[in-house]
């Protein structure tokens, strides 16, 4: 059986205690996972401070930007390799990995290399008494070790999306994936080397959250910056270990996230994206969407289209093409979900669809599956409609007017993201305006340009990151005046 060991300055580290990985889909331990003590995390601390003052610091944005785009080919080169790390790790359809984690995963690397290179810094002239002037100029400085601590639903996509603009702007990390996704974060390792990334620059170690790794992590005096995705309680567990030295953090956090579906919409469209914002990825995405709200003259039409939608879903074995709905991520998390679906159902839900356990075949018996789920009927005080499941399921309800739908949208402790519904621009501005996100789509939905801000408001998040954007976080500013 495979063992995954620690990736520190540059080599594999193993020894003490060890976890199980274990493959969603059948339940069935794939490998070995080394778990780091505090002496293991000082050791990738140690090793990134001390890149920040080797070769990696004296580079220029460029050679670093060259480098990058040489990792971004290795992900490329090994492509199939990453794929069935992913799924053996996640459980998620080859269609999924093959078209959107993987290739994502190595254009972080492309994308902020380049954006690095073409974001400029300010100057200004400024009056002094004596008549000659000043030039005060900013220059850009890494902000040192970042500790990345990374989600499992989309784990290469979303380590990369901060390793990538963490490393164009001269920091070094240490990342600390998931312990239920260590696969490819390892693996990207040897991609580092292969690239040409000086040891240190790049390091991960495996654990799990409170008195494992991520602690021992997050509460290191070496590291000077934390950026993490996950849900909020641990997003404010890390920010109070971040308060001892004043270190900042990006923590894009838990979501509860709507949808408005206007009666003069655009029915195909908007059934397609409820469809994949509420399944894809077993709804295990945190901007997927769990509140659908829907005016009246549509709503019955519209819960029966996505009732079909629904059922179309094929829960089956990952490596083939045909399926569309992977088991979720674990047992553990499994147990949580129907936890959610049973509360539903003993409150007098309408149940639509779903609500259970597929029966699946042979070696996928075990595994952690549960069928795509739609209700209505439930009261807007409900924990189906207060707190985030992370499962493929929502719940649908009617509105009457344009202010209704926006106080029922906003009517959640989190700010994530949301969609509209509507051919009539003027209204999709209008409330796009008035909803409390940090991202909104108008008539669709995932749609991502990596240049633009991304991050949650309310409980659902501090700081944005993709663009110039992350780069502010990863980077310090420093103004240089000069006395002409």
């Amino acid at each position: 059986m495979p063992s995954l060991a620690h990736f520190i300055n540059g080599a594999s580290v193993g020894g003490g205690r060890t976890f199980e990985n274990r493959n969603p889909a059948t339940n069935t331990v794939v490998s070995t996972v080394a778990e780091a003590d505090a002496a293991v995390v000082d050791q990738a601390v140690q090793a990134a401070r001390k890149a920040l003052k080797g070769p990696w610091g004296k580079m220029t944005d460029a050679e670093r930007a060259a480098i990058m785009r040489k990792v971004a080919e290795g992900i490329t080169r090994r492509f199939d390799e990453f794929v069935k790390a992913e799924i053996l790790d996640t459980g998620k359809p080859i269609r999924d990995v093959s078209h959107l984690d993987i290739p994502r995963g190595a254009a972080n690397f492309t994308a902020f290399a380049d954006q690095m290179l073409a974001h400029p810094t300010e100057a200004f002239r400024s009056p002094t008494p004596d008549g000659k002037g000043a030039l005060n100029y900013s220059i850009r400085v890494p902000r040192g070790v970042i500790a990345v601590v990374c989600p499992w639903n989309l784990p290469l996509l979303l380590m990369t999306w901060k390793v990538a603009p963490a490393m164009a702007s001269g920091n070094t990390v240490v990342v600390k994936p998931s312990e239920e996704t260590p696969t490819t974060a390892t693996l990207l390792g040897q991609v580092m080397n292969e690239a040409g990334v000086p040891p240190g620059v790049y390091n991960v170690v495996h654990g799990f959250g409170p008195d494992s790794a991520g602690a021992h992590l997050v509460n290191h005096p070496g590291v000077d910056g934390i950026t993490f995705t996950g849900e909020t309680r641990t997003g404010t567990a890390i920010m109070k270990s971040a308060a001892e030295g004043v270190r900042p953090v990006s923590l894009e956090l838990g979501g509860k996230n709507a949808s408005i579906v206007f009666a003069d919409c655009d029915l195909d469209v908007a059934i397609e994206a409820s469809t994949r914002s509420t399944f894809l990825n077993c709804g295990q995405v945190c901007l997927g969407t769990e509140r659908i709200y829907v005016q009246r003259p549509l709503f019955d039409q519209f819960v029966n289209r996505l009732k079909a939608a629904a059922e179309t879903q094929r829960n089956g074995d990952p490596f083939e093409k045909t399926t569309t709905l992977g088991p979720l991520i674990s047992q553990e998390h499994r147990r949580k979900v129907l936890g959610y679906y049973e509360r539903a159902r003993n409150s007098g839900a309408t149940l639509i669809t779903g609500g259970g356990v597929p029966d699946m075949p042979g070696a996928f018996a075990e595994g952690a599956w549960v069928q795509p789920t739609i209700w209505t009927g439930l009261p807007e005080s409900h924990p189906v409609l207060r707190e985030e499941i992370f499962g493929p399921c929502c719940h649908v309800a009617p509105f009457d007017t344009e202010e209704e739908a926006i106080a029922l949208a906003n009517d959640t402790p989190y700010g994530l993201a949301g969609s509209v519904f509507t051919r009539d621009l003027s209204r999709a501005h209008r409330v796009a305006a008035q909803i409390e996100v940090g991202i909104l789509w108008l008539n669709s939905w995932f749609l991502r340009d990596l240049r633009t801000a991304f991050g949650g408001a309310k409980q659902s998040g501090i700081g944005r990151e993709g663009g110039v954007h992350g780069l502010e976080f990863y980077s310090e500013l420093r103004n240089v005046c000069v006395k002409l």
